[in-house]
């Protein structure tokens, strides 16, 4: 028997199945990653990096007197989340969109 023979007869693994475990275990991973924390720093301050950085600076010179306020204040923590969140979520898609076109420009040339 020839040895070539033997090799046409094996079933290639299906593309979908690899893909499929693979994103499973991506999305494990990602699922971990967030809550990780929680468990690591039970007792930890999950606190902004601005409440930090105001902290911080009364704490060196307490004489401190703020020179910049913002335009609006939101009527909520809740509102400001969704604020940020919604900037975020416009930002990813316009880069995203970018990304995509330049992506399409390079594929049709």
């Amino acid at each position: 028997m020839n040895n070539s023979n033997l090799q046409t007869h094996q079933k290639p693994k299906p593309k979908w199945k690899s893909k499929t475990v693979q994103n499973v275990v991506l999305l494990l991973l990602v699922i971990a990653l967030v809550l990780l924390p929680f468990f690591v720093a039970k007792n930890g301050s999950f606190s902004g990096s601005d409440d930090q950085g105001t902290a911080q600076i009364l704490k060196n010179d307490p004489h401190y007197k703020v020179w910049a306020h913002p335009l609006w204040t939101p009527p909520s923590g809740e509102i400001e989340s969704l604020l940020f969140t919604v900037q975020g979520s416009l930002g990813t898609g316009i880069i995203a969109y970018a990304i995509g076109n330049a992506h399409g420009k390079k594929k049709r040339t």
